[in-house]
């Protein structure tokens, strides 16, 4: 990124790695784009514009930027830092922003795996003109506009000359209600049901029409709730009493809402821990553990690049994780074979009495091995592993194919 008027396709893992170390993206998103005006046809670097409008917080023109490069070409490629690459990983995509798909390449950076991108549709699941590839890694999240072009996917899939990661049936499973109801009667596993409720009904509840609990059996103040669609926390919301509930309406325009119980999961010194697993063919790796007063943790404002103590806790978990994974062995393997994905990662804390609470489950969460070493001595051991084991996963996909 010395040069941002690069004109390979960047894919997301620079940006963030810059972002991570402080730098401020929007000159690089400026030199961009005063390239691309010089070079309006390179749908390269159309895309790295878009990538760096979306870290920087520009949605809509990273949305318009994108389409106007989706429209020159659909299919894109990140080379491997070594070549001849010794696999070529297909990765099926959606247009939309950085929520939208696996960013893989944060998780592969710098790896010697080809990663070969196509941009799907409805309308154009799969092109005829597909480049050759080892293995096919669907991306694609489970988002309402992306339905069309997953269940389109599915047929196309079912029988496919190479091996398919995350088959597109099976990404439905990690909707927020579908999750939920999915990982009811585990022992050892708590993640409250999840209803979709509509903007009308929110209002009847307020009136006194409707109780919560008529929405579902055990729905009870304190809830969540947060919009359809909603990630990475936007616009989402602890609720308390009714007027909780007006006060949410009234700054929050959305019509439809996901609405669970609040479960406190706050440790004994009042602090909340939310840990980041990921699981590659059902053995499940730490990514990381973020810690703070608030209840809804983001890793990086939950002050883990100011606090030593936090950090060495951190570095604990990681350290240990065996116990963890053992002590939760039971309920990670439901997650495992109910999703029936072979790569997804998982948001979740311990309950006072032990329970695995989920918050999520999803296979478009940013795993990465970016951290600075200085800060995060022993975290590149432990990201090493994630990552070896993916690559292991690849291989072993490829063996049982030659076979």
């Amino acid at each position: 990124m010395s040069h941002p008027a690069e004109t390979a396709y960047l894919g997301l893992a620079p940006f963030l790695r810059l972002s991570i170390g402080g730098e401020d993206l929007r000159p690089i998103a400026q030199a961009l784009l005063e390239k691309a005006g010089q070079d309006e046809e390179n749908a390269h670097l159309w895309m790295n514009l878009s990538t760096a409008f979306f870290c920087i917080g520009q949605r809509e023109h990273g949305l318009l930027i994108q389409e106007q490069a989706l429209c020159m070409q659909r299919s894109y490629r990140i080379a491997a830092a070594t070549q001849p690459a010794r696999f070529r990983l297909l990765v099926l995509m959606v247009a939309g922003d950085i929520s939208e798909n696996t960013p893989i390449d944060c998780l592969l950076e710098g790896s010697d795996i080809d990663l070969l991108y196509y941009f799907a549709t409805a309308d154009a699941p799969l092109p005829a003109n597909l480049p050759e590839h080892d293995m096919l890694l669907v991306a694609i999240c489970d988002a309402e506009a992306n339905h069309s072009t997953l269940k389109a996917l599915a047929p196309l899939l079912s029988d496919w000359s190479k091996p398919v990661i995350n088959a597109p049936q099976h990404i439905f499973n990690t909707g927020r209600d579908t999750a939920s109801a999915l990982l009811q009667q585990v022992d050892g596993l708590l993640m409250p049901p999840t209803r979709q409720i509509d903007r009308e009904i929110l209002q009847a509840i307020i009136r006194g029409e409707v109780l919560i609990n008529d929405v579902f059996d055990g729905c009870k103040f304190p809830i969540i709730l947060r919009p359809v669609g909603s990630h990475a926390g936007r616009d989402l919301d602890k609720v308390d009493d009714l007027q909780g509930i007006t006060d949410y309406l009234a700054k929050v325009d959305e019509s439809t809402f996901f609405l669970s119980r609040f479960i406190d999961y706050s440790g004994d010194d009042g602090l909340f821990r939310k840990f980041r697993i990921a699981l590659i063919a059902g053995q499940p790796f730490a990514c990381h553990e973020g810690i703070s007063a608030h209840w809804m943790i983001h890793y990086l404002n939950a002050g883990m690049y100011e606090n030593a103590e936090k950090r060495a806790e951190e570095a604990r978990f990681m350290d240990n994780f065996a116990e963890f994974a053992e002590h939760h062995k039971a309920a990670l393997a439901a997650i495992y074979q109910r999703s029936k994905l072979d790569y997804i990662c998982i948001d979740c804390a311990e309950t006072r009495n032990g329970e695995l609470l989920i918050f999520e489950i999803d296979h478009a969460m940013v795993v990465h091995a970016m951290d600075p070493e200085d800060i995060f001595p022993y975290k590149q051991v432990h990201m090493r592993k994630v990552r070896q084991a993916f690559e292991d996963f690849l291989f072993s996909l490829t063996t049982e194919t030659a076979k």
